[in-house]
């Protein structure tokens, strides 16, 4: 998701631009409260994603254009692209270092940028064995979401995907030290919580067995939830159905303060493509998945990542995937084309070609614009609890418990960013609910 180019100034004199996932998000945050402590000033950091070939390509052209625009501040570039292709950002004369994903949340890194002590590429083996020390997430107060690290890295090899060599192995927060930070946000005010990872469903298995402590998604959840009962609003970020627990999906039917809403990292709709790709579930447990969801706790939304044109992928095999999204009542799809990244088994398959991988792609985000359009429709008229978010009365943003976005009319002026409200939902413009305030 790129950002805009930041513009750093006298009062704000460390910008981060974030590409990639939520977590990647997360991080950037940490950095710039990382990077503001060890007094860095006129720099910017790039947190780059590696997940695709075009977001490495934005990547690159982001940093030249913030160069263009920011001539004599610092360019910290860092991420999972930089991880993995640490010579390629090195070669940019753009870029004055290239920082680690294990580096990245080290105070000594921005520590020897400052003093001028560091290298001009500090990237380390995040292949190394697994550990959490030094990479314990730092919790970012922020009044109307935040969020926790509980897990990072990835044990599983996709076909398709770059990302375990630029994370690293699967490795989990501590339960005491996710329950730590979680109390800690609610003192500060927060009124959601978002526990994120790159494979969140993997947390635990690094921890202990069966019968030794809590050990899957499932018990944390519930830990967590039983430990801060202040905590309204507790949130998962994308799952992997091939992980998902027993007690995960009861905390769903159990638990109102864990969010009615669930993204769920599909891929693909085809069980030969499935097998290809080298996911762990078939088509038919995905869609059994989502059932047994939505029976647990009726109204729940769902949402997927889904990608068109992998290699090898015939007509037959895309129409799986499109008629996924009805089969399996997905409103909320993410849609992507097809992106070979150097290295992966994947890139040495079959491509297909790249006007039809376009047009499938199209058809696929058009398959998701409306499914999620009628389910917006559907909402028309309901009454819903609102989150305040942004600068909340101001502009009226929101989310709803399912991660609808609103717009809410009529807010008072006492209210606050994290505040939440009651409205009744008036109509939708195909993206986001509009809504009233209830009297």
């Amino acid at each position: 998701m790129p950002a805009t180019a930041p513009q750093p100034s006298d009062t704000h004199t460390v910008d981060v631009m974030t590409l990639g996932c939520r977590l990647n998000a997360h991080e950037g945050e940490q950095m710039r409260q990382l990077a503001a402590g060890a007094g860095l000033s006129k720099t910017v950091i790039v947190n780059t994603c590696a997940v695709t070939g075009e977001a490495v390509r934005q990547a690159r052209q982001s940093i030249r254009r913030i160069r263009r625009e920011n001539p004599l501040s610092r360019i910290v570039v860092t991420g999972c692209a930089a991880q993995i292709e640490p010579a390629t950002f090195a070669a940019m004369p753009e870029v004055d270092h290239v920082v680690g994903n294990r580096e990245k949340l080290d105070s000594r890194t921005f520590a020897a940028i400052t003093s001028n002590a560091a290298a001009r590429v500090m990237v380390g083996d995040v292949m190394a064995p697994a550990t959490t020390t030094g990479e314990r997430a730092a919790v970012i107060p922020a009044r109307a979401r935040a969020f926790v690290t509980i897990q990072n890295g990835c044990d599983h090899r996709c076909t398709f995907c770059v990302i375990p060599y630029g994370r690293g192995p699967s490795r989990s927060m501590p339960i005491s030290d996710v329950v730590a930070d979680v109390r800690r946000l609610v003192e500060q005010g927060v009124q959601e919580v978002v526990l994120t990872g790159v494979d969140i469903t993997s947390w635990g298995a690094d921890l202990g067995q069966a019968g030794s402590g809590p050990h899957e998604l499932g018990d944390l959840v519930t830990v967590v939830l039983a430990a801060v009962p202040e905590l309204p609003r507790l949130r998962l970020s994308s799952i992997d159905q091939a992980e998902t627990d027993a007690r995960l999906l009861a905390a769903f039917a159990e638990q109102a303060r864990l969010m009615p809403h669930v993204h769920l990292s599909l891929q693909h709709g085809n069980d030969l493509i499935l097998k290809r790709m080298k996911r762990r579930h078939s088509r038919a447990a995905s869609v059994d998945l989502i059932a047994t969801l939505r029976r647990l706790r009726p109204g729940i939304s769902i949402g997927a990542d889904l990608i068109a044109g992998f290699p090898t992928e015939t007509e037959a095999q895309f129409r799986d995937t499109l008629s996924l999204v009805e089969d399996g009542g997905i409103e909320l799809v993410h849609a992507f084309p097809y992106s070979p990244r150097v290295g992966t088994p994947a890139a040495r398959m079959p491509q297909v070609p790249g006007p039809i991988l376009r047009e499938r792609s199209h058809r696929l985000t058009e398959a998701g614009r409306a499914a999620k359009a009628n389910w917006l429709q559907g909402q028309v008229g309901a009454r819903i609890t609102a989150n305040l978010e942004g600068s909340g009365p101001r502009d009226g943003r929101a989310r709803t418990p399912h991660y609808a976005p609103v717009r809410v009319c009529g807010l008072p002026a006492t209210l606050a960013s994290g505040d939440t409200v009651s409205a009744r939902v008036t109509g939708h413009d195909g993206q986001r609910l509009m809504a009233e305030t209830c009297t």
